[in-house]
C-alpha cells in the first residue's frame, strides 16, 4: 500500500472535502457577524440551498460544467432568499436576530419548505446526473502525500480557497471592508460618517445566505449526490459553522484551518471503516457535535467574548437618533 492510501493522507483529503460545506457557510456567517446581524438560519439557508442546487441540476440542459455552474447558481439565489426574509425581520422591522433566525431554520429546514420543495418535486426519485468530481489538477493527484490532498479535490473546494482569499483581503484591504467592520462595531459612529448601515446590513446578510446556499449545494453535488427528505443531508453542519465562526476569531483565513478540523473529524468515522479500524461509529460521528458545544461554552463567558473579538454591535438592532 503506497503512502498515499494510508490512514493519515486519506484523512486528510476527506478533511478538505467534508470542510467545504462549512467553509462556504462559515464565510458567509463571518460577512453577517461582521456587519452586526447573528444569523441562525444557516441550517434552514443551507438545506434549501441543497434542494435548490439539486433540483436544477436535473431540470437544466447543457454541458456538465455549465449546468453544475448554474446549479451552484440556483443554491446561491435560494439561500440569499432565505436571507432575505431574515435581513426585512431583523434590519427593518428590527425584530430579535435569535428569534428570526431559529425560526427560519424551522421555516426553511428539514420539516419546512425544503422538504416540502423537494417532495413535491420528488427530487429523492432522482438519481444524480451531474456531480462535481475530482479534478487531477496539472496531473499531480499522484503526487507523493500532496497529490490527493491538494491537487485531486473539486472545483468547489478550489472555489472556496479563492473566496476566502478574497473576503480576507476584502474585510481587511478594502474602504468598503473597513466599513463593514465600522458598521458591526459602532453603527452610529458609522452612520454619523456617513455610512449607509442598513444598506451595509442588508448586502452582507444576503451574501452570507447564498454563501450557506453553496455550502449546501456541497452536500447535494459533491459529498453525497442526491437529495433526501429531513435534516440527513446537511446533518448539522449549519451549527457547526455558526460555531466555526466564533472559533475562527471571525476571521476568514482562520475559518479555513477551522473547517478542515471540522471536517476531518466529520470524515474520520468512514475512513476507519475503510481501513477496517473497529471503533464504535456512534462515538466518532459525535465528534464534530461534542467539540462544537466545546467551543460554545468555552466563548460563552463575557470574559471570552471580550479576548475573541466579537463585533461589538453584533445581535443589537440599529436604531438611528432623530437629529
Amino acid at each position: 500500500m503506497s503512502i498515499n492510501d494510508s490512514l493519515l493522507i486519506v484523512v486528510l483529503a476527506q478533511a478538505v472535502l467534508y470542510g467545504t460545506p462549512l467553509l462556504f457557510a462559515a464565510l458567509g456567517e463571518v460577512l453577517a457577524e461582521r456587519s452586526g446581524v447573528l444569523n441562525l438560519g444557516v441550517e434552514g439557508m443551507m438545506l434549501f440551498g441543497a434542494a435548490v442546487g439539486y433540483w436544477v441540476s436535473q431540470r437544466v440542459p447543457g454541458s456538465e460544467a455549465s449546468v453544475l455552474l448554474l446549479a451552484v447558481g440556483g443554491a446561491a439565489l435560494a439561500g440569499a432568499a432565505m436571507a432575505a426574509i431574515h435581513a426585512f425581520l431583523t434590519i427593518t422591522l428590527r425584530a430579535s436576530q435569535i428569534v428570526s433566525g431559529l425560526a427560519l431554520t424551522i421555516f426553511a429546514g428539514g420539516l419546512g419548505l425544503s422538504a416540502y420543495f423537494g417532495t413535491g418535486l420528488n427530487l429523492a426519485d432522482l438519481p444524480a446526473t451531474h456531480q462535481f468530481g475530482s479534478l487531477d489538477v496539472f496531473g499531480l493527484a499522484d503526487l507523493w502525500v500532496f497529490g490527493p490532498i491538494l491537487f485531486d479535490q473539486s472545483a468547489l473546494v478550489y472555489g472556496s480557497w479563492v473566496l476566502t482569499l478574497f473576503i480576507a483581503l476584502y474585510l481587511g484591504r478594502t474602504r468598503w471592508g473597513l466599513n463593514v467592520r465600522a458598521v458591526g462595531e459602532a453603527p452610529a459612529s458609522a452612520d454619523a460618517m456617513g455610512i449607509n448601515v442598513t444598506l451595509y446590513r442588508y448586502v452582507h446578510v444576503l451574501a452570507g445566505g447564498a454563501l450557506a446556499g453553496v455550502g449546501g449545494a456541497c452536500f447535494s453535488l459533491s459529498i453525497t449526490p442526491s437529495w433526501v427528505a429531513g435534516d440527513a443531508l446537511v446533518s448539522g453542519a449549519g451549527w457547526i459553522a455558526i460555531a466555526l465562526v466564533i472559533f475562527a476569531f471571525w476571521r476568514p483565513e482562520l475559518c479555513l484551518v477551522g473547517a478542515y478540523l471540522f471536517g476531518g473529524l466529520s470524515a474520520l468515522p468512514f475512513a476507519l471503516q475503510a481501513h477496517d479500524v473497529n471503533i464504535t461509529p456512534e462515538l466518532l460521528y459525535s465528534l464534530p457535535y461534542v467539540m462544537t458545544i466545546v467551543v460554545l461554552v468555552i466563548v460563552s463567558t463575557g470574559f471570552a467574548k471580550r479576548r475573541l473579538g466579537a463585533p461589538a454591535a453584533l445581535g443589537i438592532p440599529y436604531v438611528r437618533e432623530e437629529r
